[in-house]
């Protein structure tokens, strides 16, 4: 199982410097890849997640300038949300030739309607959207010029350059029969959220089913308490193991940024070394 590390990029562990501080702890540690949030804005009646949250994109781009071999992935970022997609495709483009080819994108729908609505954003039809959006995201990446059209998004040779460095992953998240079917039918993996090993297996078994391959990673997001036993972890990272998870992102659940480089540490020394 490879293993990422989601980067200080909320709460009180968002200072300056931590980003770039976390990354290259966790290059020399061994973790595979370091991840960050989406949520551009946040309404102050929603109490997840907390509104002090550095961009995720420009969080990655400190990352990578402070590291060389490290993968760079979003956890994830809400596609619909954004106004352009060819906009998003060239700064996704720009971050993975920079980085020397890292990027992993993983990508959904989101949930809140109030951050679609302050952002101008629709709420409504928000799946048929992302479809659109990751067919002009490849379209933009592989082809030159490039044209598209579609029911919401069109264009005609237009040209996005530099492409990126590499074809660029995309793991498409969600737990509907919808977002499961999409990213068996579009994507290159699926990153999922908190589920546990007993809930997981019936999705894995149904990805599986779908896109039996090696090309499609399963990936899991967990969130984990810095007090918890590194013991209880490791018992988890396993389970999602044997429940047919490739993959996973350990998050600290909150705390400082000192508390975030001792879990980094000593998840590493108990679980990366040998993760992989």
């Amino acid at each position: 199982m490879k293993l990422g590390l989601h980067l200080p990029q909320y709460g009180r562990a968002a200072v300056t410097g931590a980003i770039q501080r976390v990354a290259r702890q966790a290059e020399d540690l061994g973790f595979d890849d370091v991840w960050v949030s989406d949520h551009l804005v946040v309404p102050s009646e929603q109490p997840y997640p907390p509104p002090y949250l550095y961009d995720p994109l420009q969080s990655l781009a400190f990352a990578a300038a402070v590291t060389s071999t490290i993968g760079l992935g979003t956890s994830v970022l809400v596609l619909p949300q954004y106004a352009s997609p060819l906009a998003l495709a060239n700064t996704l483009a720009s971050l993975d030739d920079l980085a020397g080819g890292r990027v992993i994108l993983g990508a959904g729908i989101g949930w809140s309607a109030r951050e679609y609505e302050a952002l101008g954003a629709g709420f409504d039809h928000r799946g048929a959207r992302l479809e659109e959006i990751v067919a002009v995201l490849r379209a933009s990446w592989e082809t030159d010029p490039t044209s598209y059209e579609g029911e919401h998004y069109a264009f005609h040779d237009m040209r996005l350059l530099p492409k990126p460095a590499h074809r660029i992953p995309l793991w498409l998240g969600g737990t509907s029969d919808a977002a499961l079917a999409r990213a068996a039918r579009l994507a290159d993996g699926y990153h999922g959220l908190g589920m546990a090993p007993a809930e997981l297996k019936p999705v894995v078994d149904r990805l599986r089913e779908a896109r039996p391959g090696p090309d499609f990673t399963i990936s899991m997001r967990l969130t984990c308490p810095p007090d918890q036993p590194v013991e209880e972890l490791v018992e988890v990272v396993v389970a999602h193991g044997e429940a047919g998870v490739d993959h996973c992102v350990l998050t600290p659940e909150r705390g400082d940024l000192e508390t975030w480089l001792r879990c980094a540490e000593t998840w590493a020394e108990a679980i990366v070394s040998g993760a992989s």
